[in-house]
Formats: structure tokens, C-alpha cells, sequence
């Protein structure tokens, strides 16, 4: 089974499901771990492309290695059998 090593460069990435619709971004990666903002507002999408990561209980919820399916240069999928 492969592992995904998520780095400071996965943050901003768009997260979609398994057929590819959008649940929400990597807000921040901490010790390898991506966290997910499920309803990234402007003021969220502004400072992660400014490289601002922000991890808290209102804006990241930590994403299961187990979950993912594909990391590209711009996109994490989930997979779909989950």
C-alpha cells in the first residue's frame, strides 16, 4: 500500500471525492499531516495562497492517509469505496 507524505507545497490544493466533486482545500500540513477546510471561505483561500497555514478546530480537520486516492500537482482524490 502506498503512503502520501503530504508537504507545505500540497497547501491550497482543492480536495474532491471519489466523482470528482470539490468538498473543500488543504488548509495547512503539519508533520505530514494535510488538514482539510470543508468550506473555505475568501479569507481562507487568501492566506493559504499566501502560504498562511492555519490549523484549528474551526478550519482543519486532519485528512486519513487511508483516504486518499491520487495527489496531483493541483488536486487530492478521495477514494470512492469509502
Amino acid at each position: 500500500m502506498q503512503t502520501t507524505q503530504f508537504t507545505d507545497s500540497d497547501v491550497g490544493k482543492t480536495v474532491v471525492d471519489g466523482e470528482g466533486a470539490e468538498v473543500g482545500i488543504i488548509s495547512a500540513v503539519e508533520h505530514g499531516t494535510a488538514y482539510i477546510d470543508p468550506d473555505p471561505g475568501i479569507t481562507t483561500k487568501i492566506t493559504t495562497a499566501l502560504g498562511w497555514e492555519n490549523i484549528d478546530d474551526e478550519n482543519g480537520y486532519p485528512l486519513q492517509e487511508e483516504a486518499v486516492a491520487t495527489v496531483t500537482d493541483d488536486q487530492v482524490r478521495l477514494r470512492s469505496d469509502l
